[in-house]
């Protein structure tokens, strides 16, 4: 199993990024679908959540600001996260669960700062 997370990079406050992550050697369709993160110093904290039947939750610092969504023929997840700010800056890890094993990707670094 491999999750390809990409996307990350160095963006300004108010700036926007769109994270991807590329599963590989999963029926993604029927996996839920995670995006985690964890700043320096800090515990990994999940973001925001899809399910198999495309139903969403967030984490309330990202209500309203990151957006995710999946697509199943691509067999990728996406967060699309607006108005990043300076607390946003974290490595982002992708994470699948499916018929009780669960699995995570590399991580992608998003770093908000001017």
């Amino acid at each position: 199993v491999q999750l390809q997370a990409s996307g990350g990079g160095l963006v300004q406050p108010g700036g926007s990024l769109r994270l991807s992550c590329a599963a590989a050697g999963i029926i993604f369709s029927n996996a839920v679908m995670r995006w985690y993160r964890q700043a320096p110093g800090k515990q990994r904290e999940l973001v925001a959540s899809v399910t198999s039947d495309g139903s969403t939750i967030y984490a309330d610092s990202a209500k309203g600001r990151f957006t995710i969504s999946r697509d199943n023929a691509k067999k990728t997840v996406y967060l699309q996260t607006n108005s990043l700010k300076p607390e946003d800056t974290a490595v982002y890890y992708c994470y699948a669960a499916i018929i009780l094993r669960a699995y995570w990707g590399q991580g992608t670094l998003v770093t908000v700062s001017s």
